[in-house]
C-alpha cells in the first residue's frame, strides 16, 4: 500500500515539520537498510577482530596493513554519487510514467452513461456490459504483471467468481488461448465492448455515429494504457545498467570496509576497546539506502511498502463505472436558479473563521508597481520618408561599433504620436454600452462612431 504522508507536511511553516517523518517505520529508509547495515557491521568487526586475533605478528599483521592502506587510497575512485545518481532518476521517471499510465474507465462510462440512452433492461446490460468487459481486461493486464493481483486471481474462474467475466466468456477465453496459448489475451474483453458498442449504433440504441466514433476511440485508449503497461513490464531498465550500479555499490562498501579498519588497536589490560565506524556507516546508510529506493521503484506493482494499490484500483474501477453509467445515468439534480441569480457577477464567496487569514490573498502580476510619467506616454514611429544623412552611431557601446556589421545606416527620423490627446478625446465623447452589443446575444460588436472612423 502507498504510504502517504503530505497531510502531515501541509505547511512548511514551523521547526523541524519532515523531522516528525522520520519516526515512521512502514516505507522508511530504516525498513530497507537495517540488514544490510548489520552485514556491514558484522564483517567489519569480524575483519577487526581477525587483525587483532588471528593473524600473526609481525608478518600477518604488516600484509593486513598494507592491505588497509591499500584500500583507503583507491577505494573512492569509484564514481559513485555519478553512476547511482543517474540511476535512480532514470528508475523515478520511469516510476512515474508507469503511474500516470494506469488507466481507468471513468471517461468511457461518462460517455457511454450519455450516449447510450433508456433505461429498458436490454439498454442497461449493453452500458453494464462495455465496463464490465473493460474492468475486465484491466484485471487481466495486472495478473501478467503484478504478484498480488495474479495471487488474487490465478484463473479465468476466479474472474468468474469475482463478477468480471461469466462462464461463457470464460470458455471463449480458454478455447482461444488454446488456440495462441503465448500469452494472455488481455485484449479481447476490449474486442468485445467494442463489438458491443457498434451492435447498439446498428440497433440504434446509440443515435448517432459521432457517438460511437467517441466510445470507440475511449475503448482504444484505454486498451492503449494496459498495452503500454505490459511494455512496462516486459522492456525493464537494461540488465547490464542495473548490474553496473549494484556492482558499483557494493564493491564500493566492500573496499570501504577494508579501508576503514583501525589497524592501532587500543588495550587496556587484556581488554580491546574497538572503536565504532560512525561515518562509515552515516555513508552507507546514504549510498544504500539510495540503491534500495531504486529496487523498490523498479517494479511499483509488487510487494513493498509504496508499490501501487492495484487491488483497490481493481474494486474503485468496476464499482465507479456502474455508478456512472446505471445509478445516476441520465440523472442530475433539479435545474434552478443559483445564489448569484441576482447579481452581475457572482460576489467573494464566504470564508470560515479558520480561513479569515486568506480572505484577502490575490495574485500580484510583476508589473503591478510599474508606472510611466504622462510626459512619455506619447509614442514614436520611425519615419522612412526622411533621411537625414547618416546616422549618428555615439550613443552605442565601442564593442558593439566595433563588432557590428554594418558601419554606417541612414540617418532616421522619429515621428512623434500624441497619446494624451486620444485620452482626452475618448473621455469627452461618451458612448452607450448598449450599443456595444447586438440585442440579447450579447455578440460584440464596434459602436457606431468606430464605424464611421471618429
Amino acid at each position: 500500500m502507498t504510504v502517504s504522508y503530505s497531510k502531515e507536511v501541509s505547511t512548511s511553516t514551523g521547526i523541524g515539520i519532515f523531522l516528525k517523518l522520520l519516526l515512521r517505520w512502514k516505507g522508511s529508509i530504516y525498513k530497507i537498510v537495517w540488514p544490510d547495515l548489520v552485514l556491514y557491521l558484522m564483517i567489519y568487526y569480524a575483519l577487526n577482530l581477525l587483525y587483532v586475533y588471528g593473524l600473526n605478528e609481525p608478518t600477518g599483521k604488516e600484509k593486513f596493513i598494507q592491505v588497509v592502506t591499500y584500500f583507503s587510497k583507491y577505494g573512492s575512485a569509484i564514481p559513485l554519487s555519478f553512476v547511482l545518481g543517474f540511476y535512480v532518476n532514470v528508475v523515478y521517471n520511469r516510476w512515474w510514467s508507469q503511474f500516470m499510465t494506469i488507466p481507468d474507465p471513468d471517461s468511457l462510462a461518462i460517455q457511454v452513461g450519455a450516449n447510450i440512452h433508456g433505461n429498458d433492461e436490454k439498454s442497461k446490460i449493453i452500458r453494464r456490459t462495455i465496463i464490465r468487459y473493460i474492468c475486465a481486461a484491466f484485471t487481466i493486464t495486472l495478473t501478467m504483471i503484478s504478484p498480488k493481483v495474479k495471487k488474487r486471481f490465478p484463473t479465468y474462474q476466479h474472474l468468474v467468481e469475482a463478477g468480471l467475466l461469466n462462464k461463457d466468456e470464460k470458455l471463449l477465453m480458454e478455447e482461444l488461448d488454446k488456440t495462441s496459448q503465448t500469452y494472455r489475451k488481455f485484449w479481447l474483453p476490449i474486442a468485445w465492448a467494442a463489438n458491443v458498442a457498434s451492435r447498439a449504433r446498428t440497433e440504434d440504441i446509440i443515435k448517432e455515429d459521432l457517438a460511437l466514433k467517441d466510445i470507440i476511440e475511449n475503448i482504444d485508449k484505454f486498451r492503449e494504457k494496459c498495452k503500454q503497461l505490459i511494455y512496462y513490464d516486459w522492456v525493464s531498465v537494461p540488465l547490464v545498467y542495473t548490474q553496473v550500479v549494484t556492482l558499483a555499490v557494493y564493491l564500493y562498501f566492500l573496499f570501504t570496509v577494508i579501508g576503514t579498519q583501525l589497524i592501532e588497536e587500543e588495550k587496556e589490560g587484556d581488554l580491546l576497546f574497538f572503536k565504532f565506524p560512525f561515518m562509515s556507516c552515516v555513508e552507507f546508510f546514504f549510498y544504500m539506502g539510495w540503491l534500495k529506493v531504486a529496487e523498490s521503484l523498479i517494479n511499483p506493482f509488487g510487494d513493498d511498502d509504496d508499490d501501487f494499490d492495484v487491488n483497490w484500483m481493481i474494486d474503485r474501477h468496476l464499482q465507479v463505472g456502474y455508478l456512472i453509467v446505471d445509478k445516476i445515468h441520465r440523472q442530475h439534480p433539479k435545474l434552478s436558479k443559483d445564489h448569484h441569480w441576482d447579481q452581475p457577477t457572482a460576489t467573494q464567496m464566504p470564508y470560515t473563521l479558520a480561513t479569515k487569514k486568506y480572505m484577502f490573498d490575490e495574485p500580484v502580476e510583476s508589473t503591478y508597481g510599474i508606472t510611466v510619467k504622462k510626459s512619455e506616454q506619447d509614442m514614436v514611429q520611425r519615419d522612412d520618408s526622411v533621411i537625414n544623412g547618416p546616422r549618428k552611431r555615439g550613443g552605442i557601446p565601442y564593442l558593439r561599433q566595433f563588432f557590428s556589421r554594418r558601419n554606417s545606416d541612414p540617418g532616421i527620423k522619429l515621428k512623434r504620436i500624441s497619446v494624451q490627446d486620444k485620452l482626452t478625446e475618448n473621455t469627452d465623447n461618451e458612448w452607450d454600452e448598449r450599443n456595444f452589443y447586438e440585442d440579447e446575444s450579447k455578440v460584440a460588436v464596434l459602436p457606431q462612431r468606430y464605424k464611421e472612423g471618429s
